[in-house]
């Protein structure tokens, strides 16, 4: 039985989602090892949601110890079909204001030491990735931003750094020069592994301050930016409730067929244990 169709990720700021009924936890064990911390399981608006601290409850987790595959996983697990990831982000565009939020359509990787496929030992599959979020959840969060009052903006490039350090002004001049419009350190590998586990996903970026480049960088104070995560925090929250709400019943997106050309390896010559570990993703391909 499925325990949850939505999958909510909550970054810096939002550890917890307002608004859950009969919530309670589920403690997940995957195949890639434990997920960031237990996911809180209830109904929101009227529908079965699962809801994730990314960095763990008392944000105790670098974005490098981030067990990607094994959060994604987990809510595959749950029977997850969809998933609404909410993220702090610096701004690399001056149109792009502290409160603000973006709805990436577009990544580009700068990290280094990131496992983000669930695939390998001994299977070989390919996903396309042109389009990296769910074209059809992107619409939906920007009319949730309309009616949470929230500037959202559709469209624009999130780049994804290692971490745990922030850009060099060189590094941050280098990106608004590539036309990127955020930067934050771990929605891309939830992305893939969300495209290869057949789970849509769409990023909410919610913009926390402007990069290094910005010439008043320099005098924001941490109150500053501690008001702008909980304001943003507020607001984060609104937006996944009015996105929870408006999401169609069934998927019209290509999301959920993501695997049916990808697989390169011949099934016979997959080993049993590769098998078993990824029947959850694989199975309906390897009867």
């Amino acid at each position: 039985m499925h325990q949850a169709e939505i999958g909510i990720i909550g970054g810096s700021g939002l550890y917890h989602m307002p608004g859950f009924s009969d919530a309670h936890e589920i403690v997940q064990k995957t195949p890639f090892g434990d997920p960031s911390d237990a996911y809180i399981v209830g109904t929101l608006d009227g529908r079965k949601v699962a809801f994730l601290a990314r960095h763990s409850r008392g944000h105790k987790l670098l974005p490098s110890e981030l067990n990607f595959r094994a959060n994604i996983y987990g809510f595959k697990q749950l029977g997850v079909e969809r998933i609404v990831s909410v993220s702090a982000v610096g701004s690399l565009k001056e149109e792009h204001k502290p409160l603000d939020f973006v709805i990436p359509d577009q990544f580009f990787d700068r990290t280094r030491h990131r496992v983000d496929t669930f695939f390998g030992n001994g299977i070989v599959a390919h996903i396309g990735f042109g389009d990296p979020v769910c074209g059809e959840m992107t619409k939906i969060v920007r009319d949730a931003c309309q009616v949470a009052g929230v500037t959202g903006k559709l469209g624009g490039t999130y780049i994804c750094m290692e971490g745990p350090q922030f850009s060099t002004r060189a590094e941050s001049n280098v990106y608004r020069s590539w036309g990127a419009d955020v930067i934050g350190m771990t929605n891309l590998q939830e992305a893939k592994l969300a495209r290869e586990a057949e789970i849509c996903y769409v990023t909410i970026a919610m913009v926390t301050d402007y990069d290094c480049w910005h010439p008043h960088h320099d005098s924001v104070t941490v109150e500053q930016i501690v008001s702008v995560l909980v304001k943003n925090a507020e607001n984060g929250a609104k937006v996944v409730k009015a996105t929870v709400a408006a999401m169609p019943k069934a998927r019209s997106c290509k999301c959920g067929r993501a695997l049916a050309s990808a697989i390169l390896t011949d099934p016979a010559k997959i080993p049993a244990a590769t098998k078993k570990k990824l029947q959850l993703i694989l199975g309906k391909y390897l009867k």
